[in-house]
């Protein structure tokens, strides 16, 4: 099946370098704002622990690449990639982002 654009919210709904949660047909997923303007989207879901927390995870950047770490178990992850940068072998999901006249699209799996 084709991915599909679904919008989630406005850039000013967003805080500088922090996270929020966004339900999306019953699933949930992590946005950020990161500086720069830089926006991310990640399945809310910590691929370590199942809860739903990753977008109370900490902002932040590892050798220049934005991050998020988990509040639980404090996996660093590459908002870019989705790669564990703290060595684990988790991965978290990551989606394509558009901000399109100051809203956030995100392409989802259809």
């Amino acid at each position: 099946m084709t991915p599909q654009w679904y919008r989630i919210c406005t850039m000013d709904d967003l805080e500088l370098n922090w996270g929020e949660a966004a339900l999306i047909n019953g699933q949930q997923y992590a946005v950020f704002r990161t500086a720069g303007d830089s926006v991310f989207v990640t399945d809310h879901k910590d691929p370590a622990s199942g809860s739903l927390v990753v977008a109370r995870g900490i902002v932040g950047e590892k050798n220049g690449e934005p991050t998020v770490t988990s509040p639980l178990y404090k996996e660093v992850y590459s908002l870019v990639s989705g790669n564990c940068l703290s060595g684990a072998a988790y991965r978290l999901p990551v989606y394509a982002v558009e901000v399109r006249d100051g809203d956030i699209w995100v392409e989802l799996p259809a």
